[in-house]
């Protein structure tokens, strides 16, 4: 989709992007003119009472820029409820922590899976770098848990202690800043972003050591003209996490592929994708803070920091997979033996987690943890780290 077939802005939301663009094009001018790309995006995203996830707009679900399988069917929450079931007990845990949690959703649906179970968690942590969505997400979680929702806390900062449980990241690892780089006659270029006039456009400088290093150790040098993105942040933050796991499992899930097929020689304008209300395109410098900006995950990528960390992959896989494995065939069934008139609804949000032309093979569930013996449930039908 062209940026120009994005449905037309609200009065607010021209408003804010002014402000918006306004404080970026002072930003750039105070930087010389040039800001790398993953500068941009840090702004665009995360500028306080600026950035996309700053401001007050809304995100999530049908009415927003984009829906996350979480708020589409309740299967999905209840599915990673079964597999972080048997991780508590093998970990001898009752703690659970939620990185970016979005609506609320998968924090409700796990919750309330994990109760009937007999596994409520002691405490379940979630870490949000949103105001807005925190408040969001707490209001969603008091409306629907009832007694439960005293168990839920919100964390400024990771927790100084580790835990015995299970760590959740889904759709996070997307919205981490990325570099952007091209290969221009055999040298490596860092792409960002430029002003002409109050003109944005996309400009090239000489690559930094430390990216040229990592580009070239892409199997991509000799593809004239390829254009990709590389996500230097994901080290730092698994060295970070690592930490946080005494006895237990890291579930990353997130759209993404494996190294040899995210820098494929036909992918050669990398996986950088804007939402704005349902729709996607690929032009970072259009609504800028009234968009999202995602890039996908390379699983090796995260492989290999985890690894670094001390972590052992424990499994990796489709969403389809995984769903099917952890049980989602049942719970399917009794969703819809107990629904009414919305049993059709049920059906094609189904239909919707595990088709390959939707989410199912587009995202992945990656397991990395401590102390656990494989294998784990949830990667029973197909585990694919031989592609890492």
């Amino acid at each position: 989709m062209r940026p120009a077939d994005l449905p037309p802005l609200t009065t607010d939301e021209q408003a804010h992007g002014e402000r918006i663009r306004a404080a970026l094009l002072e930003r750039i001018r105070s930087s010389g003119g040039w800001i790398a790309f993953s500068h941009f995006m840090k702004f665009a995203l995360y500028e306080p009472g600026l950035g996309y996830y700053s401001a007050g707009t809304r995100k999530f679900g049908a009415d927003g820029d984009f829906i996350t399988a979480p708020d589409l069917t309740p299967l999905f929450a209840r599915c990673v409820a079964h597999q972080t079931a048997d991780i508590l007990r093998e970990s001898g845990g009752r703690e659970v922590v939620e990185f970016g949690a979005g609506t609320g959703s998968l924090a409700v649906g796990v919750m309330r899976a994990l109760g009937e179970r007999g596994l409520a968690p002691e405490r379940y942590s979630i870490i949000e770098v949103s105001a807005d969505l925190r408040e969001r997400q707490r209001e969603h979680v008091f409306a629907s848990l009832g007694a439960q929702a005293g168990r839920v806390r919100w964390l400024d900062e990771l927790p100084t202690t580790a835990l015995h449980g299970v760590l959740l990241a889904n759709e996070v690892l997307d919205a981490f800043p990325v570099e952007r780089f091209r290969i221009t006659q055999g040298r490596v270029e860092r792409l960002g972003v430029a002003l002409a006039g109050d003109e944005l456009l996309v400009a090239a400088r000489s690559a930094p050591p430390a990216l040229e290093a990592a580009v070239r150790a892409l199997p991509i040098m000799s593809e004239e003209g390829y254009e990709s993105e590389i996500c230097p942040m994901l080290s730092g933050w698994m060295a970070s996490i690592a930490p946080l796991i005494a006895r237990g499992v890291l579930l990353v899930m997130d759209y993404g592929l494996p190294r040899a097929h995210y820098y494929h020689p036909e992918r050669r304008q990398g996986s950088l994708t804007c939402h704005y209300r349902q729709r996607a395109h690929a032009d970072p410098l259009q609504r800028i803070g009234l968009q999202d900006i995602t890039a996908w995950v390379d699983f090796t990528a995260v492989a290999e920091a985890a690894d670094s960390s001390g972590l052992d992959v424990l499994g990796f896989t489709t969403q389809a997979q995984f769903l099917l494995a952890a049980g989602l065939e049942g719970e399917l069934k009794t969703l819809v033996e107990n629904a009414g008139p919305e049993r059709q609804q049920i059906l094609q949000a189904a239909k919707r987690l595990l088709l390959p032309g939707d989410m199912g093979e587009a995202f992945k569930v990656m397991a990395l943890g401590r102390g656990i013996a494989e294998p784990l449930a949830g990667f029973a039908l197909r585990d694919l780290r031989h592609t890492l």
